[in-house]
């Protein structure tokens, strides 16, 4: 848990004006031409590059940590039976064919109700309603619903982006950009855009150094959509997110910190994977949870070095950037990214802290 407080951390503190232009609407192509802002946190010095640089950032030995998990086709817009609007977000699965959702205006649906999904490619039925506010969907004329998904899903694209584009965008195209090129184990429904600006090439010279890529799997869950609601950060709890650690990776970054070496780490959820699995210098393997708040002034216990990607003012992870980087080096950097106009969020540029 994050350490006590004298004096309340305040959401207002991590308050930044954004001009609506700097949100990307969509990625940079090819991916690794992405801005690269660059953060020393010994000298405090800023350097504005590109992420096609990011290896010469990286010490030969290093570790590089990357997340693994794959985005879910989760969004899927339909209708009633009586044919008004319906878009569910599904969270996670109960059993076979039955998952947990989210549903818009799920007040006025009943029990039972026949829902029509993606242009009728996808009939689900409401089993229930939760006291959370989670509705329960059993899909009833699929026989691999996970391919059906990759065929008729919509891409979990943030409502920052809709808004910006005034559009629903290309369905076949967002499945594209909104996943990263490792990713391999399906269960998030937000992806881990860190790693959106990796290409074959990049992962090749980054292997050419020396330097091994490990992997580890976060699905990232509801809680990277949540703001915070609470004045005072400390009283902010973070949804639960499962996690999976495997004994080799987990030995092998054991062994690195042993000998001094430098533990990169690719985005805020493998942070928060490997921050939560750490335990008197030893990392816990298997299959676990998190509801860890990293915000200052947590200490960080494994990550040496952090890419991400520029974030939502007053959110979790400008809280935990701002934690490993210093609260007024980082937030001074976010005001030169609005002069230097970089792109924002999702889609946008990245910064390297040192």
């Amino acid at each position: 848990m994050p350490p006590e407080f004298n004096q309340p951390i305040l959401r207002s503190d991590y308050s930044y004006e954004l001009p609506e232009e700097l949100i990307a609407k969509d990625p940079i192509t090819p991916r690794d031409h992405s801005r690269m802002m660059v953060l020393d946190r010994k000298s405090h010095r800023i350097q504005h590059r590109h992420f096609h640089q990011f290896p010469d950032y990286l010490e030969p030995g290093s570790i590089l940590v990357i997340n693994d998990s794959r985005v879910l086709p989760a969004r899927l817009p339909g209708k009633r039976a009586s044919g008004g609007f319906i878009e569910l977000l599904l969270v996670e699965p109960v059993e076979e064919n039955t998952w947990s959702c989210k549903v818009k205006n799920s007040s006025r649906l009943k029990i039972g109700e026949t829902l029509y999904l993606c242009d009728e490619n996808l009939v689900a039925v409401l089993k229930e309603k939760t006291p959370s506010g989670e509705c329960r969907v059993e899909f009833t004329e699929t026989s691999d619903l996970f391919s059906d998904l990759e065929k008729y899903g919509y891409a979990p694209i943030p409502p920052y982006i809709h808004k910006a584009r005034q559009d629903d965008g290309n369905r076949v195209q967002d499945l594209i950009n909104y996943q990263t090129i490792y990713a391999d184990t399906y269960g998030s429904i937000a992806a881990p855009t860190a790693g959106f600006h990796f290409t074959p090439a990049i992962l090749k010279k980054i292997k050419d150094k020396e330097i091994e890529i490990l992997t580890v799997t976060l699905n990232v869950g509801l809680g990277t959509f949540e703001p915070i609601r609470v004045d005072d950060v400390s009283k902010h709890i973070m949804h639960e997110e499962k996690f999976f650690i495997s004994e080799t990776v987990a030995q092998k970054i054991e062994t690195g910190k042993k000998e001094g070496r430098k533990i990169v780490t690719v985005g805020t959820t493998t942070v928060r994977t490997l921050e939560s699995a750490w335990d008197n210098g030893r990392l816990r393997t298997g299959h676990q949870k998190t509801s860890l708040f990293i915000y200052p002034s947590y200490q960080y216990k494994v990550a040496d070095q952090v890419l991400t990607n520029f974030h939502l003012p007053q959110s979790t992870l400008l809280m935990l950037v701002c934690a490993f980087g210093g609260k007024d080096f980082v937030m001074n950097a976010y005001e030169q990214a609005v002069i230097e106009r970089y792109r924002f969020f999702s889609f946008g540029d990245c910064m390297c802290l040192l």
